[in-house]
């Protein structure tokens, strides 16, 4: 497996976990490294363009945004048919990764942000999660879930996680089971496994 694609990664990171998501799914083999975010290895820093993960190497190619190792992974196989789903699934996904995240951050990150108004981006977040709300039957496009549903679970996780109390006291009951649906699926067990920080010269460790 020494030429598999090597994939930088973060457990907890909501994008990583898109993009681990993807690589399950299509059934590619890569060689996990697990970064530390506060401690990030040279040896990433220097292949990383953004210093951040995820970060996927293909042979002497670098695929640095989540989305598009989502869609290299499913452009190989997609065997769940995640790419089959309408135009309006990649608007969607644009809203998340924009507005929604924007305001979860500041939501998430009060402290960091001590001239933003951390219950105006509440509540800008949550009008994004009821029309996700709206729409779910019982996904997004459907019966099953397709790219749009597995690239913004992981940020309504992490929106969730804020103040889970709060997060499922709010009138989203379709959101909210399809949240937890999620959190309970072989899909999120097997990507959430816990690996210890790479270092350079460890013996490769390959996801799934």
């Amino acid at each position: 497996m020494s030429d598999a694609p090597i994939l930088y990664s973060f457990r907890r990171c909501p994008y990583a976990m898109r993009a681990r998501l993807a690589i399950l799914s299509s059934g590619i083999t890569v060689e996990l490294r697990e970064i530390l975010l506060r401690d990030k290895a040279p040896e990433f820093l220097e292949t990383s363009p953004s210093g951040t993960v995820p970060c996927l190497k293909i042979d002497k190619k670098v695929v640095d945004e989540s989305l598009h190792i989502m869609a290299w992974a499913l452009a190989q196989n997609d065997p769940e048919n995640w790419m089959q789903m309408p135009t309006e699934g990649y608007e969607l996904m644009a809203l998340c990764d924009g507005p929604f995240k924007h305001s979860l951050d500041r939501t998430k990150y009060g402290s960091r942000y001590p001239d933003e108004d951390t219950a105006e981006h509440r509540r800008n977040a949550s009008k994004f999660l009821m029309s996700l709300n709206d729409q779910l039957s019982p996904n997004l496009f459907g019966a099953d879930p397709k790219l749009a549903d597995m690239a913004i679970l992981p940020f309504v996780r992490q929106f969730a996680h804020i103040d889970q109390d709060w997060f499922y006291a709010q009138p989203w009951p379709k959101l909210i089971a399809w949240l937890d649906a999620f959190k309970t699926s072989d899909h999120f067990s097997a990507i959430m496994g816990k690996y210890p920080k790479w270092h350079m010269g460890d013996a490769p460790t390959y996801f799934p």
